[in-house]
């Protein structure tokens, strides 16, 4: 048994209309009642993979090492798809192996992973459209109890792990560093892959005012260090609290303002 109360957290694409979260976190309480259960998001966009990628990637490291990630957002539940336990940076990851883990392990840091396949661990009968209630939920709960990840299935390596193909910032051809946006928050911001030591390494020190931000026909002139640099309904850029450039409307929505969305190109140009 673990000394203190473990942390588990929580990301799907449920919603919270339906009862799937609540559901979820009976199975945790039943096993495991000491445990403090954060939800991170249930909001990610439905069967939206990278998008639960780029935000378990981005949330994980805030919380304690020896925290439990349960992350279920799974197009294939119930199909060939296998569901993995990872141990990385002294923090566990329970995810269906779609891509989901691509850039938690991308970093380096993996000390474990292990199929999750053994049923003495599960909740009987399993469904085959709600692993999150009868595989996830009771396994994340043993090992909160503390036991190993060894006893859940087999060892696996890293090239046994499904990953993404999760393009990384580089210069193109006509010499701007390109990126693209991989995901469009609540805010309506258009959310990049530069982060802060690709731009300033692309362009130099600050000051920034003479960058151009370029998408698609559109593009922002400089950087910004907070939303109110500009006018209301103008757009900006500027480095977010993630540590990625984000190209963004003053209260406003930039996916609707640039009729933007994933996916889509951007290009930093020095001046």
């Amino acid at each position: 048994m673990r000394e203190h109360a473990p942390t588990i957290t929580l990301l799907s694409d449920f919603g919270l209309t339906d009862e799937y979260v609540g559901v979820m976190k009976g199975v945790i309480a039943s096993t495991c009642p000491q445990a403090r259960v954060v939800d991170i998001t249930h909001h990610i966009a439905r069967h939206n993979v990278r998008q639960a990628a780029f935000v378990l990637n981005n949330a994980f490291r805030y919380f304690p090492k020896g925290t439990i990630h349960v992350s279920v957002v799974d197009p294939g539940v119930g199909g060939s798809r296998r569901i993995v336990c990872a141990r990385v940076d002294g923090h566990f990851f329970l995810a269906p192996d779609n891509g989901l883990l691509t850039l938690v392990v991308r970093s380096g840091g993996l000390e474990s992973l292990h199929a999750v396949t053994n049923e003495a661990y599960f909740l009987k009968p399993v469904s085959k459209t709600f692993h999150g209630r009868d595989i996830f939920a009771p396994v994340a709960a043993r090992l909160g109890r503390g036991e190993k990840i060894e006893a859940f299935g087999k060892r696996l390596v890293l090239n046994d792990l499904c990953v993404l193909d999760i393009g990384e910032p580089g210069i193109s051809d006509d010499g701007t560093l390109s990126g693209e946006i991989v995901w469009v928050d609540h805010f309506g911001n258009l959310v990049t892959n530069i982060d802060l030591d690709v731009f300033e390494g692309f362009v130099g020190p600050p000051p920034w005012d003479t960058v151009t931000i370029r998408l698609a026909a559109s593009q922002v002139q400089g950087l910004q260090s907070s939303y109110e640099d500009v006018e209301p309904g103008r757009p900006l850029a500027l480095f977010a609290s993630r540590g990625l450039l984000e190209i963004c409307v003053n209260q406003g929505d930039a996916s609707s303002y640039f009729k933007a969305t994933a996916g889509q190109r951007v290009s930093v140009i020095k001046p």
